[in-house]
């Protein structure tokens, strides 16, 4: 009887519906629980468009102003919320715009599928009006990619796809589905992908390997831990802290690894990179053992390879056996979820502190505080500085805002001195650096928690680059604060140009169109300031507003950001002035 009821059961379970393959596509993001996506309709896609129409009470489609700003949105909100972001496209350069996007999402490990229209399979290789192979175009830039030319490959398809994008490492995925398979008909029937042959996106983690990790952990005397972003993907956050404050170790992060520890944390010890802070910097070619967590050892944080942590026994722990031994030679390779590993590894810590180590790092900073943080936090000169507009925005926030920056000089400023006192607070470009990801990433990362203030932190020249998407902020009443710090500048590569071209300025000055009357245009409440007793107020402002709000500072044109390591140098050349 339990039989046969059983198989009643599965073949209710398994039946079948005859739809069209745009519906399946729809049904098939249904499935996934997908309920907001990013995208722009056009030929080769209208017959999913068609089906998205009859399910608005199921599906939320955002209408950006261009395919990057879909991809950068669903970016953003897979940063903060942790799921798969969706974004679609049509055929040729519909499908073309959204290379960049899933680049970035390449480099820094977001989970993205984007789906995308193609001609009818017959047309496919006749240079068709929009037909672009974007299969072979995107082969470089995602994790998978495919091509479906027909109706009954479609959930399978879709299935797989998320499958990929979320398992393991991260990535983008994308889909490329012909016209003729999207208007055909299928037997219906969607099963989520458990597992592919072939692919074992999660390492089993060793006993052995942890437990000579922590061999080496327990007998240093200088160790220093640098995490990354892979702490925050792989939920570890909990984790990192218990291994953190049972072995009392000085922990400094990437810019996609911060907020996974409190900024207020005594054991947080600041920002390594080019730009970072001076005392993980220094230090790193003087602890004794160098503990790297979810990072990848880009050359932005090692600087000089012949000149990295020469020292020290380096363990790292990470998620890709490929990125073992690919820019550093390590000591003690951990592999698997870092959740796990890190659990792990805490109970075979001894319990430990290093006050004297975590002095040097103290003693460090109380130089570059002098040095560098007192002036741009609560500068003396006439002009406003980018780091004590950060400070407002920390005062007004409490720190509890999550920050979205674009690419250059206030991305570093914003990484350096934002607080984060929750995870997914720090939302950037890190690996691709694209200029124009933080308008459409702030309007994902808000639309995924709208609960949480979101603050878009923007250069002038960045800005410009995806502007158009205040047209989505204005439609989809997103309430994105957006904050343009305008030193009439590229600012980054103006900085260069003076401290290794002999400001030879070629072309990075820029100039500005009326920044607060195009918001205005948009009908967003806008706001410039321009001197310094009218930014706390205008900070206030902003960050009271239930609604999306635009504010100019107008910062120092020529203000640097230290301190830095020059490129090619080695992280003991970083350089406060």
């Amino acid at each position: 009887m339990k039989t046969q009821t059983a198989n009643k059961t599965q073949e209710v379970a398994e039946k079948t519906e005859r739809i069209s393959g745009s519906e399946a596509v729809v049904r098939s993001l249904i499935a996934e629980g997908v309920d907001i996506l990013y995208g722009y309709p056009g030929g080769a896609i209208m017959p999913v468009y068609d089906e998205l129409y009859k399910y608005q009470d199921r599906i939320h489609h955002v209408l950006t102003r261009h395919e990057q700003g879909a991809a950068h949105a669903a970016q953003g909100y897979a940063r903060i919320s942790g799921k798969v972001g969706v974004a679609m496209a049509t055929s040729g350069p519909g499908a073309t715009n959204l290379i960049t996007g899933i680049a970035d999402a390449q480099i820094d490990s977001t989970p993205l599928v984007c789906i995308t229209g193609q001609v009818f399979s017959h047309l496919l290789g006749s240079d068709a009006f929009q037909e672009t192979d974007i299969v072979g175009i995107s082969t470089p830039v995602t994790k998978w990619n495919c091509q479906v030319t027909k109706a009954e490959d479609i959930p399978g398809a879709i299935a797989k796809a998320f499958y990929i994008a979320k398992s393991g490492r991260p990535g983008p995925v994308l889909v490329d589905i012909t016209k003729d398979a999207q208007v055909a008909e299928l037997d219906f029937l969607y099963k989520k992908c458990t597992g592919i042959r072939s692919y074992k996106p999660v390492p089993k983690t060793s006993q052995e390997t942890v437990n000579a990790a922590a061999e080496l952990i327990n007998n240093a005397k200088k160790p220093m831990i640098v995490w990354g972003q892979g702490v925050i993907l792989g939920q570890a956050e909990g984790e990192l802290k218990t291994v953190v404050e049972k072995a009392g170790i000085p922990s400094a992060w990437t810019i996609l690894g911060a907020s996974a520890l409190p900024t207020s944390h005594p054991l947080n010890i600041g920002m390594v990179g080019m730009h970072g802070n001076y005392a993980p910097n220094k230090l790193t070619n003087e602890c004794d053992v160098l503990i790297a967590i979810g990072m990848r050892f880009d050359d932005r944080v090692t600087g000089r390879l012949d000149a990295y942590a020469k020292q020290a026994k380096i363990i790292h722990f990470d998620i890709d056996p490929a990125e073992i031994n690919k820019n550093v030679k390590v000591d003690v390779a951990v592999l698997g979820d870092s959740k796990e590993s890190l659990a792990m590894l805490s109970k075979a810590l001894n319990k430990n502190s290093h006050e004297s180590w975590l002095k040097e790092f103290k003693d460090l900073y109380a130089i570059e505080f002098e040095k560098v943080i007192k002036g741009d936090l609560h500068p003396t000169k006439e002009g406003l500085t980018m780091g004590e507009v950060l400070n407002q925005i920390n005062i007004e926030s409490k720190g509890q805002a999550a920050i979205v920056s674009d690419v250059g000089q206030h991305q570093m400023i914003a990484c350096r001195y934002a607080e984060f006192n929750q995870t997914k607070s720090n939302i950037t470009s890190g690996g691709l650096g694209t200029m124009g990801f933080a308008l459409p990433a702030a309007i994902g990362a808000k639309m995924a928690a709208p609960d949480r203030e979101v603050v878009a932190i923007i250069g002038d020249g960045g800005y410009q680059m995806n502007i158009q998407e205040l047209g989505t902020i204005f439609q989809q009443k997103a309430a994105v604060k957006i904050v343009v710090l305008n030193n009439e500048f590229l600012g980054m590569v103006r900085q260069w140009q003076q401290l290794f071209f002999d400001k030879r300025y070629a072309s990075t000055e820029m100039t500005n169109p009326n920044f607060v009357a195009i918001a205005e245009g948009y009908y967003i409440k806008a706001k410039k300031v321009t001197k310094r007793e009218e930014l706390a107020a205008a900070v206030k402002e902003m960050m009271a507003s239930k609604e999306s709000y635009f504010l100019e500072v107008m910062v120092e044109k020529e203000d640097n950001v230290f301190p830095m390591i020059p490129s090619g140098a080695s992280v003991s050349d970083v350089r406060l002035s």
